[in-house]
This record gives C-alpha cells, structure tokens and sequence, in this order.
C-alpha cells in the first residue's frame, strides 16, 4: 500500500473486510488494501499518489459533489470534529455506479501527523431495493387512489415536504418559490384528497403509502 511510514497502518487495515483509503494531510492517498481494490477495481498502483477526490469522486442522492477539495469532511476533521457515518455514489474503475457507505477516522501517525483513513463497503444492492420498494408503493398508491393520482409532482413533493414539519416559509425556501405558491398548492392538495388541513393530507398519503 503506502510508504514505509504507513507500514504498521498499512498492515492494520489489510486484515479489514471494509474497503480502506489512507489519506494524508496534504488530501493524497497514501494507502489502499485490497478489500479498496476489490470493491472499487483500481489498484493501488494505480491510486497512491492520487488526490483522494479524484479517486472517489463521491456525490450525494442530490447528485451534490461530497468529494472536492476543502470538502466538508476534511474541514471537520481539520477542527478537531467527529464525522458521522454517510453514504456516497461512486463508480468503480470500469465506470459502475456504486454505493458506498463510509466510515471516516482521524489516526495519529507519529511523525508524519494525524492521516485520514476512509473504511467503506458497498451497500449498492440495499439502496436500490430500497429505492425500488419506494417507487412500488408510490406507484401501487397512486394507482390505486384517483385522489393520489390527481396530485401533480410539485404538488406530491410539497406533501412531502409538509410530511417533514415544514411550514410554507420552510418550503419556499427549499423549492426557490414564493411563499403564496406553496399555499395555494397546499390548498389545491386538501381540495384534491377531500380534507381539511395540511394534518389530515399527511395522514392521508401516509395511509395510501405514497411518503
């Protein structure tokens, strides 16, 4: 994996099952295992040396870029912060798309300082399960309900929206439209389900599974 400097690191996280970067300071990749190599198809030949943000180019469900220089993962661990555990879309070296669900840890590295060191696995196959049951049962719900059915996509995402605890002001801003906008697409939403307030709408696309 990486230089002799990394050996006794190098030689922990080859015995992981997880996938294992090793990144330095300055954002380089310094080591790679095998499980890395297995997952994601580059050798570490091929890695080492490399920016960690060009090797994994991670985005999020938005399609938002994680991986960048000063990304937030780096910023927070450059302040001393704990990072939680996050999934990323990545490709693999023969231009897959993957999930990975990573683990970030800041370790001390004698003289060389703390290095980053980035545990990942795929959960491709969960996402997209998760993904398809999703679209079934909104699907199924829509189909099944002509009042679902009679809900446009904004007006589908604003319930949705709504099911989060947002209020017209929150969703605004969230969608990039005004505030009257989002009442009066709340409104055509009770009028369509046949109830009388943004409460009873959640409840019930709740119960015809469409959130």
């Amino acid at each position: 994996m990486g230089g002799s400097g990394y050996r006794a690191l190098d030689e922990a996280l080859e015995r992981s099952g997880d996938g294992a970067v090793v990144i330095g300071g300055d954002g380089y990749v310094r080591g790679w295992n095998r499980a890395a190599e297995k997952i994601l198809g580059y050798s570490a030949q091929e890695v080492i040396g490399q920016r960690c943000y060009d090797v994994l180019a991670g985005y999020d469900e938005h399609d938002n870029r994680i991986c960048h220089p000063g990304c937030r993962v780096m910023t927070l661990l450059g302040l001393g912060e704990s990072v939680q555990t996050f999934d990323m879309r990545s490709r693999t070296k023969t231009g897959h798309r993957i999930w990975l669900n990573i683990s970030v840890l800041s370790v001390p590295n004698g003289r060389d300082g703390n290095v980053i060191v980035h545990l990942f696995r795929d959960v491709t196959a969960t996402k997209d399960l998760a993904r398809f049951v999703h679209d079934h049962l909104a699907g199924a719900a829509s189909r099944q309900d002509p009042a679902i059915q009679a809900l446009t996509r904004r007006e589908i995402e604003i319930l949705r929206l709504l099911a989060t605890g947002l209020r017209s002001v929150g969703i605004a801003e969230r969608l990039h439209v005004s505030r009257a906008t989002v009442k009066n697409h709340a409104q055509n939403i009770l009028t369509k389900l046949g109830v009388h307030s943004r409460l009873e709408a959640v409840a019930y696309a709740v119960h015809h599974r469409l959130l």
